[in-house]
């Protein structure tokens, strides 16, 4: 990797992670704090404050995606950040739920996943672009672990309006960043490619391998939710652990995950085995579920699956975009991964519902098999994928 594609790899999941904290940072403290707001009583307004901004950003990623390839990454990247920041502001003023959700639609509406992911594409040579892809990845879980720390913290020194107004200077700088450090793709779209937008978009639509890659990171960020609907809960019933020292489990599971994650990554890509790893990944999900369900009553068996559970979330979080940037249309990438993160915002927001809805009816346990059914669904799509061919190095 080259000074450049190290740079943009950086700067680029910067930007990512503090997009992402907008969403993580509330989900800790949240529900806590909307309690004692009007209409604190009614969980159904809880709920879709949270959702709200996977809705918007399922409704947004494709036509974001879209206007990236016509207009150019960085002036929607922007403009979406400008949309983030207001939401924020909104929701940092609200005095009650509704006034929240208002704002958490607005955050949402700045929909940018699709245009950062493809401005890393355009910057980095395919060989190294899975690497790229992983730094990027790797922030979510990074942003993910660190918000579960930081949150109950933030809460407690400056309120659920400061969180707010935090995540909105944190979009600002991720505009400067942007604008400043972020390198310039070395070829823009002609006009002639900008007209047959629309057709390429057709062709994501119809694109086998594409849609199993949709299908997969749906399937990923469902059972992510869905399983964070009833992992806290157990943590506190089998470990004794109060909500502020959930960190102690969630942080070394992230970072050994890490620590397994980047070498098999560079591995599968160095030695042409990533179908071996992007599998073994999806199969490792399988067992994750089956692993809590058999020794999730002892909080040992909760971290070793935590633990194994996001070794494979952040393989396969830092491999799919990739993926789906080898195989789009040159032309069509920002509407490919728009695509795919249309599908990624849809899997958030119903993984809690979904969850949300088995736990009432049916009991945390039935969370995990159903979690299972939707893996081994997942791994029976995934072997009929097939991989693109490894590329030469540069």
């Amino acid at each position: 990797m080259n000074a450049e594609e190290r740079r943009a790899g950086v700067s680029l999941a910067a930007i990512f992670a503090l997009r992402m904290l907008g969403l993580f940072l509330i989900l800790p403290v949240f529900a806590v704090y909307a309690k004692d707001l009007p209409s604190g009583h009614d969980t159904a307004l809880i709920g879709l404050a949270i959702g709200a901004y996977g809705i918007t950003q399922a409704f947004l990623q494709i036509p974001f995606g879209m206007a990236s390839d016509r207009y150019g990454r960085k002036p929607v990247i922007v403009v979406g950040l400008l949309l983030f920041i207001i939401g924020s502001i909104v929701a940092a003023l609200a005095s009650d739920l509704p006034q929240i959700i208002v704002g958490r639609v607005l955050q949402g509406a700045g929909a940018i996943s699709a245009a950062v992911t493809a401005l890393a594409a355009d910057l980095t040579r395919e060989s190294q672009r899975t690497k790229v892809m992983a730094m990027i990845g790797s922030s979510i879980g990074l942003t993910f672990a660190g918000s579960l720390v930081l949150a109950p913290l933030l809460f407690r020194t400056v309120g659920m309006g400061g969180i707010f107004w935090l995540t909105a200077l944190l979009a600002a700088g991720a505009i400067v960043a942007v604008l400043v450090v972020v390198p310039d793709p070395e070829r823009e779209a002609s006009t002639a490619e900008r007209g047959i937008v629309r057709a390429r978009f057709a062709d994501v639509l119809r694109d086998g391998r594409l849609l199993r890659l949709n299908f997969g990171v749906f399937a990923l960020h469902l059972m992510q939710t869905a399983m964070w609907v009833v992992v806290p809960a157990a943590l506190v019933r089998v470990g004794d652990l109060p909500l502020g020292e959930h960190w102690k489990v969630y942080l070394p599971a992230v970072l050994v995950s890490f620590a397994v994650m980047v070498p098999a990554v560079i591995a599968a890509e160095k030695y042409g085995r990533m179908k071996l790893v992007f599998n073994g990944a999806v199969a490792l999900l399988v067992l994750v579920q089956f692993g809590f369900e058999a020794f999730g009553d002892s909080l040992t068996g909760l971290a070793l699956c935590l633990t194994l559970f996001f070794v494979s979330f952040n393989v396969l979080e830092a491999t799919q975009p990739s993926l789906i940037s080898r195989i789009a249309p040159p032309q069509a990438k920002g509407a490919a991964l728009g695509v795919y993160n249309t599908t990624q915002s849809l899997g958030l927001f119903l993984g809690g519902a979904v969850g949300g809805a088995i736990v009432q009816r049916a009991g945390p346990h039935t969370v995990y098999w159903a979690c299972a059914g939707i893996a081994l669904l997942w791994l029976a799509v995934a072997a009929t994928f097939q991989f693109p061919a490894p590329r030469p190095k540069a």
